[in-house]
């Protein structure tokens, strides 16, 4: 096992940084009751930089008005994995698509709920998993996610089975994560996270883990360029799109690691576009 020369950002008291297996259960039931905890701080922090009804792909502001991954959305039947509060999926019914949203946190849930109230765009929402999708073969013809399930998933093989499960053919995928190249360097928005101390070969997952409990209170998991651009050929998916949005000039909000000084001089979020072919 390789551990971390630096923890992450703003552990909680009790709380330590490891880099260690951890399976599909433990992970789901570690970032449910994560994004609970978290979901309110959150929201009150970051709410205004999404937008009640607002699509963007990671903390440079990317959004998808600009990128357009996801491709014509009026008319189509969409489904966002890891919806938190609903922004994206609002954004969609804006565009004319009919937009769900699915999460494992009840919390975030709740706050999706609120925001339909606010913005009166209402984004229909179940709690769930995204390698155990509710819903009928051939349901969709996108399916996204910004930011949310995949980088959670410890089987993520399971998760790119399940969305090609209900993707009809000739539908879309698209998902963005925290830039795989970032898993070499500490995560730090200052020049402490310019320097790679482990190595971008090392899948090990990072966890944290209560100090009283020992159980794992938060899980995320790093796969390379290559093991996802693999992952999606198994399962028919043909990659059209690779985006690796730079850092806006005057942008200087930082969001944990992500800052413009290591903005300026690497990529941060990676967002993947993929075709869905049932026919091999």
């Amino acid at each position: 096992m390789v551990e971390s020369t630096e923890p992450y950002l703003a552990l909680e008291p009790g709380v330590r940084a490891e880099r260690r297996a951890i399976d599909e259960t433990q992970s789901r039931r570690a970032n449910a009751g994560e994004w609970d905890r978290y979901a309110d701080e959150y929201q009150a922090t970051h709410g205004a930089f999404l937008g009640d009804a607002g699509f963007v792909w990671g903390p440079e502001g990317t959004t998808e008005a600009s990128l357009g991954i996801l491709g014509p959305l009026d008319g189509k039947r969409v489904l966002e994995l890891g919806s938190g509060a609903g922004q994206c999926s609002r954004w969609i019914r804006q565009q004319g698509g009919h937009a769900y949203g699915l999460d494992l946190s009840h919390r975030q849930l709740q706050h999706s709920r609120r925001l339909d109230e606010v913005a009166a765009i209402t984004v229909p929402s179940v709690r769930a998993t995204a390698t155990e999708l509710p819903f009928a073969d051939d349901s969709f013809d996108v399916v996204f996610c910004s930011f949310g399930a995949f980088q959670f998933l410890a089987d993520a093989e399971a998760g790119v089975r399940e969305c090609a499960r209900v993707l009809r053919t000739g539908g879309r995928l698209a998902f963005s994560i925290t830039h795989p190249t970032r898993w070499m360097f500490p995560d730090e928005p200052d020049e402490r996270g310019l320097t790679a101390t482990q190595s971008y070969w090392d899948r090990t997952p990072y966890v944290e883990v209560s100090e009283d409990s020992g159980e794992v209170t938060y899980a995320e998991h790093h796969r390379t360029l290559g093991d996802w651009v693999s992952l999606l050929a198994r399962h028919r998916f043909v990659l059209t799109d690779l985006a690796e949005p730079e850092w806006p000039e005057g942008h200087e909000r930082v969001w944990g690691g992500w800052s413009s000084t290591r903005g300026r001089l690497t990529p941060g979020t990676a967002v993947f576009g993929a075709d869905y072919s049932a026919i091999s």
